[in-house]
């Protein structure tokens, strides 16, 4: 497993839309999982899905780190580090 050097940039986030992906329930598209940004709480879809939010978010904003929206899954993601965490980390 890879380390990740921004455990730091967690924060106790509330997520900004519980029901799906932001951008995707304002386009009406699909997404298959979907993504938290343990910085600031935008939902977006994962790389499987057709528009990547989770992944554009991090590009635009530079919050590194996420972890899985789904139920039943505890696991997280540092872009930066290209680093898988289990558990997700928390604040």
């Amino acid at each position: 497993m890879s380390t990740c050097s921004h455990l730091g940039d967690v924060k106790v986030v509330s997520p900004r839309t519980p029901t799906g992906c932001e951008e995707c329930l304002l386009s009406d598209s699909a997404w298959v999982h979907l993504r938290l940004c343990l910085t600031c709480g935008h939902v977006g879809c994962c790389d499987s899905s057709p528009n990547r939010h989770a992944t554009a978010h991090y590009h635009a904003e530079g919050h590194p780190i996420i972890r899985s929206f789904e139920p039943g899954e505890d696991w997280g993601w540092c872009y930066a580090d290209e680093a898988f965490l289990k558990p997700a980390p928390t604040a």
